[in-house]
């Protein structure tokens, strides 16, 4: 698939939802909880890694970016907000929806950036090892 018939967008996870993304094959994102009406997808990468470091560091110790391509002809059901500056930018999914977007996943998520705690996090070793096991550099 080409390029032009996909969209990069980046989200920000902590540890739990990181688990759910390896236990998946790096394939789909785990569904919202209850409470979570949306899933924000980001279109830029220094927005990814503003929340990643200002939001899951302070509620879970551990922040980690990812990055992940989606069929083009899905997003375009979707309008782009934009939540603060000109980088600010995301897509809302519907918690609903949500399976649809991971059907529209092209590729394996990758985790591009980590913050917090992760010395003394034995997630991140686990996870490390996966990923660097399925990574080709």
């Amino acid at each position: 698939m080409g390029s032009s018939e996909v969209t990069t967008l980046y989200r920000p996870v902590g540890p739990v939802q990181l688990q759910h993304i390896v236990a998946s094959g790096w394939q789909s994102f785990p569904n919202r909880k209850v409470r979570q009406r949306y899933f924000y997808p980001m279109l830029h990468e220094s927005f990814a890694h503003r929340v990643a470091q200002d939001w899951n560091v302070r509620n879970s110790g551990v922040g980690y970016v990812t990055r992940f391509k989606v069929r083009r002809t899905f997003l375009e059901h979707y309008p782009v907000y934009i939540v603060g500056g000109p980088e600010h930018k995301e897509y809302r999914i519907e918690a609903e929806q949500l399976a649809m977007l991971n059907e529209n996943i092209v590729g394996r998520i990758e985790v591009i950036g980590v913050y917090g705690e992760v010395a003394d996090n034995a997630r991140l070793s686990l996870v490390t090892s996966d990923y660097l096991a399925q990574a080709s550099f």
